[in-house]
């Protein structure tokens, strides 16, 4: 197995993307902490606690001197200007940005010697929708985060970004418009993010750092006018 007895760290690993990078890695043979604020059998904690980052980090390594992988993942919340109040856009800053930061930076000491840290942006990091600003911030935020931690870190651990797009997390068979919109036919699933993760962490990808990588089915590539591609605006 590829991963084996390699040690890897994913924050928001309960559900969703996450899950299937924790499954992923598990299967590879990897062993995986993981850490969210759903109950279950692994660390329940809220990452936009600093007591939460530093114990949770202290019980990473008790148990294993090392990591070899860090994949920030852990879900920021998204209210738009209308509804989002002070606390609800740093909450999402600290969810999004901050932790990532400090939870870096807290395992730097025991990186092992090629360690990677993966960042899970959003393709709207360069796009966005009405009412989204908390969320769409705190991926930009990250995808700029990653940039600078890989010239930080460099020669030390490898750091790159992945920025989904439409990624349907519930199992659902997406037909229709959603799906032929998409310019591969289809919407996105949590595996295509957590093969995309193992290959930057793999030795395969040891000349990659400082990159973000849009798995988006090519949404943000199509050029949308009005009367084209079957598009229409309504005023």
């Amino acid at each position: 197995m590829t991963f084996q007895d390699k040690v890897a760290v994913v924050t928001g690993g309960a559900q969703g993307i996450g899950k299937a990078i924790t499954d992923a890695f598990r299967a590879e043979g990897a062993k995986v902490y993981v850490i969210d604020i759903q109950e279950g059998d692994w660390y329940v904690g809220d990452i936009s606690d600093k007591t939460v980052l530093e114990d949770f980090s202290k019980c990473v390594i008790e148990k294993s001197d090392h990591i070899d992988y860090l994949i920030n993942n852990a879900l920021p919340q998204m209210k738009g200007i209308n509804e989002c109040s002070f606390e609800d856009f740093q909450n999402a800053l600290t969810v999004g940005v901050t932790a990532p930061f400090y939870l870096t930076k807290l395992f730097m000491p025991y990186f092992s010697k090629s360690a990677c840290v993966i960042n899970i942006a959003s393709s709207r990091d360069r796009m966005s929708q009405p009412q989204t600003e908390s969320y769409t911030a705190a991926k930009g935020g990250i995808s700029a985060l990653t940039h600078a931690l890989a010239v930080s870190l460099a020669g030390k651990v490898r750091v790159n970004s992945i920025s989904p797009g439409w990624i349907d997390t519930t199992g659902s068979d997406i037909t229709g418009p959603d799906a032929t919109q998409q310019l591969v036919g289809r919407v996105g699933k949590p595996v295509d993010i957590a093969e995309m993760v193992l290959f930057l962490c793999s030795d395969k990808a040891g000349f990659i750092t400082g990159e973000n990588i849009c798995i988006d089915g090519g949404m943000t590539k199509l050029m949308i006018y009005h009367g084209e591609h079957g598009w229409t605006y309504e005023e």
